[in-house]
Order: C-alpha cells, then sequence, then structure tokens
C-alpha cells in the first residue's frame, strides 16, 4: 500500500516491535476463532485502536447489495465516551459514505472513500493542515463535542479476490509515554495494513460460513415447505416441531433439578438441535400422499364411503323390487308386505349411518362395533358390474372400516413409519461437518420409546440422546394439539397433556423431561402462539397423570 503523505520516521524501540508483532499474532487468532459477526467487526476495530494506540476509529463495510457505499459499522472514541454499534446495541445515526455522487464522479474528496477508490491507504498528519480532502464533517464534529481530530490512518481492507470489502480508519495517535497526539508512525501504519489483512480474511471467512449457512437453512426450509405443502392435513407441522424442541431444550438447559441439571447447551449445541428438528420428517418427502392425506378409513385417491351408498341404494331398490313384487301375489296381505319393506328400509338406512360414523376414525373402535362391521358385510347381497351376487362389503373394505384407531391399516401404518427410515438413511448420506455430526441419530430417534418398543431400531432410553428424546415429546405434543390433522380436531391442552403423562406412565417418553415439560410451563409458551384459543384451558397440573409435582 501506498500513503498519501509521509509517513514519520519510526518511534518504537526494538522491544516495544516485538511486543506490538506478538499482539498481533494473537489479533490473528482471536480473529480466526470469533464466529460471530458484531463481535469480529467489534474487535478487528479495537485491535486496531491497541495496535497503533488510538483515541478512536470507526470500521466501514461495504456490503455485497450496496457497492457503491461505506457503511458505518462500528465506532469508537475513547476520550469523549463514545461506543457505537457491534455488540453496544447503539445504532449509528450516519448514513453510509458515497463512492460516487449522483453524476457518477468519484468521490475522492472524502479519506475513506479516496482509499477504496485508489485502494490506498492514507496517512494523515494533521486533518487541520491537509488541504487534499474535505474535512468540513471532521471540523463540525469538533466544534460541537470539543474534540480536535488531528492524525488519521485509513487502511483498506482486502479480501481473498482482492475486492475491497472495507476500511479500517484510524484517528489520534497518541504517544505512549506523555499521552500527546502525534502523527501514525510507519511502523503503525506497517502493523494496521497487516491487521488489515488479517481481518479481511476472518471477516471474509465469516461472511462465506454465514453465507453457506443460510444456504443450507434456506434449502431444508424449502425441503420441509414441500413436505408440508405436500398435504393440508399436516402443514407446518415441521415449522412446529423445531420451535416446540427448542422451547423444551432450552428448559432442559435451565433446570437447576434432577438427573438433567447438568445438561447445557453451546450455541452449536442450539444450532445442531435445530436443523435435526427441522429435518425429523424429511423422509416424509417418498412418503404417498394418499397415505398422509387419509382423511377417513375407505379413502385413497377418493372416499369410497360413496360407492358403499350407491349399492345402499341398489339393496333399498331390491327391498323395493321384492315388496311389489310379493304384493302381486293372490292373498297377499298388503299390509304387512308394506310393514316388512318398511322396516327393511329401516335397518338399511341404521347401516348405513353406521358404516358412515365407522369411516370418519376415532381414538378407539369397540370390538362389538367392529364385528358388526363384518355382519354387514356379509348381511345383504348384490350384484356387481359383472352381475355377480357378491358380498356388500370387500375384505379391503372391512379392514379399513374395523381400524380400532385412526384411519390408517397397519400396511399404511407401515408406509407412514418408514419414513423414519428413509430419513435416517438420507441423514446419514449426508457429510456433515463435526458440529453437526449428531444430526441423524437426533432426527432418526424422535420416534424411539423408553422402554424400547418405538422405531424404527427399538432403543431405549439409555440408547438415546437427551436431544432425540427432548424431540421425541415435542413430536407427539404438536400431533396432539395440531389442528389440521384429516381425522380428529386439535386437543385441549388438558386433553393433550393428559394424554402425554399416559404415555410417560406406559414407557414412551423421558419422565424427567416430562416433568421439566409440565414444570416449566413450555406447553403455555407454545399454546400462547400456536394453539386457537379454544384448545387453551385452565390446566390443572396436580390432575396430570404421571407428574411428580413442582
Amino acid at each position: 500500500m501506498l500513503s498519501v503523505m509521509d509517513s514519520t520516521a519510526s518511534r518504537e524501540i526494538p522491544d516495544d516491535l516485538n511486543r506490538r508483532l506478538a499482539e498481533l499474532n494473537q489479533i490473528g487468532v482471536a480473529l480466526s476463532q470469533e464466529k460471530d459477526l458484531n463481535r469480529l467487526l467489534e474487535l478487528i476495530l479495537l485491535a486496531a485502536k491497541k495496535i497503533t494506540n488510538a483515541d478512536g476509529g470507526t470500521l466501514y463495510r461495504r456490503h455485497a447489495e450496496h457497492p457503491g457505499e461505506l457503511a458505518f459499522e462500528i465506532i469508537r472514541t475513547d476520550t469523549l465516551g463514545v461506543a457505537m454499534g457491534g455488540t453496544t446495541g447503539v445504532k449509528i445515526p450516519f448514513p453510509p459514505i458515497q463512492l460516487r455522487d449522483n453524476r457518477g464522479r468519484d468521490n475522492t474528496s472524502m479519506v475513506v472513500a479516496y482509499a477504496v477508490l485508489k485502494d490506498r491507504t492514507v496517512n494523515i498528519t494533521d486533518a487541520y493542515q491537509e488541504k487534499g480532502f474535505d474535512f468540513s464533517g471532521t471540523k463540525a464534529f469538533d466544534r460541537h463535542t470539543g474534540y480536535h481530530s488531528q492524525s488519521f490512518l485509513t487502511v483498506p481492507m482486502k479480501n481473498h479476490e482482492d475486492e475491497i470489502i472495507g476500511v479500517l480508519q484510524l484517528i489520534n495517535a497518541q504517544d505512549r509515554a506523555s499521552g500527546a497526539i502525534v502523527p501514525f508512525s510507519e511502523t503503525d501504519q506497517r502493523l494496521a495494513e497487516s491487521l488489515a489483512s488479517q481481518a479481511a480474511v476472518a471477516l471474509t471467512n465469516r461472511l462465506l460460513i454465514s453465507q453457506l449457512e443460510n444456504l443450507f437453512e434456506s434449502f431444508v426450509n424449502l425441503l420441509n415447505k414441500a413436505i408440508d405443502e405436500k398435504s393440508p392435513y399436516t402443514g407446518g407441522h415441521c415449522h412446529r416441531v423445531p420451535i416446540l424442541t427448542m422451547l423444551l431444550a432450552e428448559a432442559v438447559h435451565e433446570t437447576k433439578q434432577g438427573p438433567h441439571a447438568l445438561w447445557h447447551l453451546t450455541d452449536l449445541d442450539r444450532y445442531e438441535l435445530k436443523i435435526a428438528a427441522l429435518l425429523h420428517d424429511c423422509g416424509k418427502v417418498t412418503t404417498p400422499v394418499h397415505v398422509v392425506d387419509k382423511a377417513t378409513k375407505l379413502q385413497t385417491l377418493f372416499d369410497r364411503i360413496h360407492l358403499i351408498d350407491t349399492r345402499f341404494e341398489i339393496v333399498k331398490r331390491d327391498a323395493e323390487i321384492a315388496a311389489l313384487k310379493a304384493a302381486r301375489e293372490p292373498e297377499a296381505d298388503a299390509k304387512a308386505i308394506d310393514q316388512s319393506y318398511r322396516k327393511r328400509l329401516w335397518e338399511i338406512q341404521e347401516d348405513r349411518e353406521f358404516l358412515r360414523l365407522c369411516n370418519i376414525g376415532g381414538e378407539a373402535m369397540t370390538p362389538q362395533a367392529q364385528d358388526r362391521v363384518r355382519d354387514i358385510a356379509t348381511k345383504y347381497r348384490w350384484r356387481n358390474p359383472r352381475g355377480e351376487p357378491v358380498d356388500f362389503l370387500t375384505p379391503d373394505e372391512v379392514d379399513n372400516l374395523t381400524i380400532r384407531a385412526g384411519t390408517l391399516t397397519a400396511t399404511e401404518r407401515q408406509i407412514i413409519n418408514h419414513h423414519i427410515v428413509v430419513t435416517i438413511q438420507m441423514l446419514e448420506a449426508l457429510p456433515w461437518p463435526r458440529h453437526l455430526q449428531n444430526i441423524p441419530e437426533y432426527a432418526g430417534g424422535h420416534h424411539e420409546r423408553i422402554d424400547g418398543k418405538g422405531y424404527p431400531r427399538g432403543l431405549k432410553g439409555d440408547q438415546m440422546s437427551v436431544q432425540a428424546r427432548i424431540m421425541g415429546i415435542a413430536d407427539i405434543f404438536e400431533a396432539l394439539t395440531a389442528r389440521d390433522r384429516p381425522y380428529k380436531p386439535g386437543k385441549t391442552l388438558t386433553e393433550s397433556l393428559q394424554i402425554l403423562g399416559k404415555m410417560r406412565l406406559d414407557g414412551h417418553i423421558d419422565p424427567e423431561l416430562f416433568d421439566i415439560f409440565i414444570r416449566s410451563r413450555v406447553y403455555e409458551r407454545y399454546a400462547k402462539d400456536y394453539l386457537d384459543p379454544t384448545q387453551v384451558d385452565v390446566v390443572d397440573v396436580k390432575k396430570i397423570p404421571g407428574y411428580s409435582g413442582d
């Protein structure tokens, strides 16, 4: 880099220079390790101030979406106690510096703009004596605050592609012995340039990592949107489960009692669990829509109850024909025939309404109701389109109408359950970095049970991570309270927690995590944003099965 003005001779003695070089190396390591962008930007400026003993400084960024301007990111002035941007939470009120005017001409009158446009370091001994740049804004600031801006060191920050991504500007170098304001030395300039180079690499790497993370999360969200859009009945499930998962995870993180008191999450742990929760049902991309969308027991591509309705109309027609034929017989008892006919129609209608009710599905179908379906299957006979006399219901229709709970047959349930196998296969096939390597286990374990009776691997509680067990509870509670399921309305908080409590007693879910879920009132925080007001009733925790109490 070239300097606009000749720098003063180096003020450092060898020992001091060695110390500053050592500091530069330490700063480089710190920059490479910082993950938070705001802290990184702040660290860059503070490090530059320290290594040059500058009283103030500003860091500007050249954003990719606005390459024609320099945005203020961090401002520090020790003497005035000014600290803006970065982790301070104080918004910088100044507009970006434009690199070109409205006519497209280079804005070389501003020092920071000049440094970018000319790709040069600018070292100014005294701003009040400098004739090459416009310091009117600086002088106005000094008049307003009583400050005196004198020496300036402005250094461009270039990335690996030799593009200027920012500018580091330092103000008022201070003599380390007397504290007097002095020009920035040649050594100051070289150290600042070296630091700017390291900072640009660190900043670029952080931005690239952030961009890759954003891209990755966008793909994950895209996949989840495709899954949710696949079915109107499960829309939002992939969005809500991660929210519940993280609410419960934070509650476990904060607990101070029980076996999970020492369990804690780092930021990387949180990110890993979040991604796992987002991907917990990614295998559903392979699940047939007609199975996912099965709102009634007889539904495939359409609800076959309408075919059965047609058969009932045929049976009614046959009953009418039989009654008319009987009435034509000599000595026929018209009254008795009419009564028999009306009784037959009543029976047909009763059976019709019963099958319609069975088709809806529910939590539990009684054995008596199942037996009645089987009786109806052979109670009536009708001729199929080929003219063959057949039973009223096919074996497949009987199997579907006698489903004990829900709307899925055993075969269809296996198809649904297979999604978790596909999920594990998909996730295990990906080359996860070290901080995300547990995602397949977390996501693939949310259907396992503490007693080992879950799927797909039949893992027991001690074989499952806490994260997987957390996700299992989140998945169940979301399903219980979801308002978009095909076979049932969303349950109230009390109903959902009672069912969850029974699952805890049956060895389905982790008892300690269940207690934290109740004790920390995770359900209330979730309900506030994601449940219908009609579902949010007053919960008496003392009546929740399996809850050990506060």
